[in-house]
């Protein structure tokens, strides 16, 4: 499909649904007053690329309709093709979780799609990695910086010994002590670096750096249970000790992981995580569609695929729960929905918190219009399981991954339920990456894929303009993922190393 694209030479807009009363002006820079579009549209205002113009004249509390949804009321009258700004929307209430349509509008079931594989790393529990890592997780934050001084030994003194293992890399945190324990919240940061112990780009084979004295026991991040794998510092005769001992264990696991060869492997073995960062305007009709529509190729081909972000899933649920399997299901999001809403109400916070300025500068009015955006991601097959925070993925299909919306928490949690490798879209741009895992990262804008063409993975922004459909850039993302997890092909961040820390979420008390 193509979007509603009104286009001359010059000036273009994106009318997304039929009962839309505003567009979003595509040009580079934006468009000047006076301008005429093709249908006769005449701007009387200035309106910055990616902000709406309104199509018709809205009155005061009349229904600011994007995306075929509200988004909100004009707390004042707006001229027809003048700039609908920020402050003119009222932000209007959520979704009532009470009252929500449950597995009502089930999609049926796209046809397979049959005969793709890639290259990956077969682990003797029958996953599969995409990478071949040394992975070395900390049992609590006092001992990351002697980890941190053995990893950068282990990098420059072994790892060139070793070339078929691609990185080391340290699962450093904030977690482990000076921490409740026992509070029914802290299940969240446990099982997450649980599961981070046992991703399955480290083969099996990951070492646990302890203290000696934590309330987080090393053992209970041991990927087999036993302390085999396991060092702890105060057991070490100084540090000269305990860098050598980090050194030895690690040599150990990089010549079992130098064995790992890649093997043929079913599209069906990925587990693909969906998340955007530096939203725009842009990101709901060409970024995030093109994804949505990638991830209905990954669900026809078997696989697993995990979107996420409940504050930009929040005010858009209404759409969701109707697609969901089961009533089971669609409870099961509700759920989520309601912990976070009562976490935020605990913090004296609310959903207004998000947008970030960034977003508000790449047109984006407030968290409903986001939301409405955000869910296109998930493309239009039927959700089929939903994921408490750092749970791990245990079946096919369509997954809703409870997490914040923060990139690099969002991240870490994702990786905690086993994703291979991770889709970020943007708008206004981000270096984000991980190490543990690819990020392939989608631009919603032209310029914006210019503007970083090093950095940027996919170019979405030629929807906009419409060189490309849609279809065009969903089937390039989903060639790309199997590339990316064949090793065929690096991501930018890979390239250049770029990867930021990862970051826990802990809801539970700091004693």
């Amino acid at each position: 499909m193509r979007l509603n694209t009104e286009r001359k030479e010059e000036p273009l807009f994106i009318k997304v649904h039929e009962k839309d009363n505003v567009a979003i002006v595509v040009n580079a820079g934006g468009v000047k007053e006076g301008t005429t579009f093709s249908n006769g549209l005449v701007l009387t205002s200035r309106v910055p690329e990616g902000h709406k113009v309104a199509l018709k004249e809205i009155a005061e509390k009349d229904e600011i309709i994007r995306y075929g949804e509200v988004i909100g009321k004009a707390l004042k009258p707006i001229k027809k093709g003048s700039w609908v700004e920020e402050s003119m929307v009222e932000l209007p209430i959520p979704p009532d979780l009470h009252k929500l349509s449950i597995a009502t509008r089930v999609p049926d079931a796209l046809p397979p799609l049959e005969g793709y594989t890639f290259r990956g790393f077969r682990n003797p529990d029958g996953s599969v990695g995409i990478k071949n890592v040394l992975g070395i997780s900390t049992s609590v934050q006092c001992v990351v910086g002697v980890l941190d001084f053995a990893v950068k030994r282990i990098k420059n003194e072994l790892l060139p010994n070793y070339p078929n293992v691609d990185d080391v890399v340290a699962i450093n945190h904030q977690y482990g002590c000076g921490v409740a324990i026992q509070a029914p919240e802290a299940i969240i940061p446990i099982r997450t670096l649980q599961n981070l112990a046992k991703h399955p780009n480290f083969g099996g084979e990951a070492l646990i750096i302890g203290l000696g004295c934590e309330k987080l026991s090393p053992l209970m991040l041991a990927p087999d249970g036993k302390d085999r794998d396991i060092l702890s510092l105060q057991e070490q005769a100084g540090f000269s000790d305990m860098v050598t001992n980090i050194m030895n264990m690690a040599e150990e696991k990089l010549e079992k992981l130098n064995l790992r060869k890649r093997e043929i492997c079913s599209v069906s073995d990925l587990v693909v995580g969906l998340q955007c960062g530096g939203s725009d305007a842009f990101s709901g009709v060409t970024a995030n569609p093109a994804v949505g529509y990638a991830a209905d190729l990954l669900v026809r081909a078997g696989a697993t695929v995990m979107f996420s972000e409940v504050t930009e899933v929040r005010d858009a649920v209404h759409l969701l729960t109707p697609r969901c399997e089961t009533k089971e299901i669609g409870n099961a999001l509700i759920k989520e929905m309601q912990w976070y809403d009562e976490y935020l109400q605990k913090g004296k916070a609310d959903r207004s918190a998000n947008p970030s300025p960034g977003n508000k500068k790449g047109g984006l009015s407030n968290i409903v219009e986001k939301s409405l955006g955000s869910i296109v991601k998930s493309g239009s097959s039927a959700i089929s399981g939903v994921l408490a925070p750092g749970e791990k993925a245990t079946q096919k299909g369509l997954l809703y991954a409870a997490t914040p919306a923060s990139d690099f928490v969002c991240g870490t949690l994702q990786l905690a339920s086993g994703m291979h490798l991770q889709v970020f879209t943007t708008g206004r741009g981000t270096p984000y990456g991980l190490a543990m895992a690819p990020v392939i990262k989608v631009s919603t804008r032209n310029a914006l894929a210019e503007q970083w063409n090093d950095l940027i993975d996919v170019n979405a922004g030629t929807i906009a303009t419409g060189e490309s459909t849609i279809e065009d850039v969903g089937w390039e993302i989903f060639h790309h993922i199997i590339e990316v997890a064949s090793g065929e092909r690096k991501t930018w961040a890979d390239q250049w190393g770029l990867y930021n820390d990862l970051a826990l979420f802990n809801p539970a008390p700091i004693t």
